[in-house]
């Protein structure tokens, strides 16, 4: 477990050992938000162990998207009296449908969680719903904005922005390939052009995974997106039999670029 950083006046992020998951931490007067609970009971209560060194206030939840290690953890912070989980509408519902098919994933770092038998092993719905219009919360003294860029990562990432800071979520990855398993690739780069437009707002940027970033690296991961799009669509209109052949010539690993080609095949942007 890694030391909290300040990342503006009163907020902060802790990145955990195993997924290196990014929890943020805003603090406000009457109530302390956290960003992102981890991948089952144990990680979860190492990050609530972390938050109650920092606060004792009562503390809302907000889970960035639908993904295992961001909110297995939830059920510690229910014990711990959180009422409210924020998400976006479609990361709430492919939690109620769908969050059980994610446990075996958690096998190895937390098995009770992957069997679910234990305590705090079951899965915390989100109840607070973000929809199309951003939602502002708050904290006493400080305000979060809980705001959604459209499709990317997943159908319903989150973003969470202060005066300083933005939590950004999986909608940005640093320190490793990003993950395209449920991704809407084309819509994720324009997601990622609209948050680099809004860069100037804030001091800082945290991903969900990774060290804070810089504008350039959004901007760059935008363009670099773009640029994969474009490469595999001509590679799939060149080989319509055989759409892997665009691996190679792909800005990825072998296996995000397997995704990103697939995810590409099964989504058309809405316009």
């Amino acid at each position: 477990m890694s030391r909290w950083l300040e990342v503006g006046t009163d907020n902060y992020v802790l990145t955990t050992e195993g997924s290196k998951l990014n929890t943020g931490l805003i603090i406000g007067t009457e109530r302390a938000m956290v960003i992102d609970t981890g991948c089952g009971p144990r990680q979860g209560r190492e990050i609530l162990d972390a938050v109650r060194e920092k606060t004792q206030l009562p503390l809302v939840v907000v889970n960035t998207h639908a993904h295992y290690d961001h909110f297995f953890g939830n059920a510690v912070f229910a014990e711990d009296g959180a009422t409210e989980f924020w998400a976006h509408e479609n990361c709430a519902e492919e939690i109620g449908e769908n969050g059980d098919a994610q446990r075996p994933a958690v096998v190895e770092l937390e098995p009770e969680m992957a069997a679910g038998e234990g305590e705090n092993v079951e899965l915390v719905v989100p109840n607070a719903l973000v929809r199309d219009k951003p939602v502002l919360v708050d904290l006493g003294g400080q305000t979060a904005t809980l705001f959604y860029l459209g499709r990317g990562h997943t159908d319903g990432d989150l973003l969470v922005g202060t005066t300083t800071t933005l939590y950004a979520g999986d909608l940005v990855e640093q320190g490793a390939h990003p993950s395209f398993e449920d991704a809407f690739p084309e819509e994720w780069a324009d997601a990622l052009r609209h948050l680099s437009a809004l860069r100037h707002r804030y001091e800082f940027l945290i991903p969900g995974h990774g060290e804070p970033c810089s504008d350039r690296f959004v901007r760059t991961m935008a363009d670099t997106m773009s640029t994969a799009v474009r490469q595999a669509r001509q590679s799939i209109r060149d080989t319509p039999s055989d759409a892997t052949k665009a691996i190679p010539v792909l800005p990825y690993g072998p296996e995000q670029s397997r995704w990103f080609i697939k995810r590409l095949q099964e989504t058309r942007p809405q316009h």
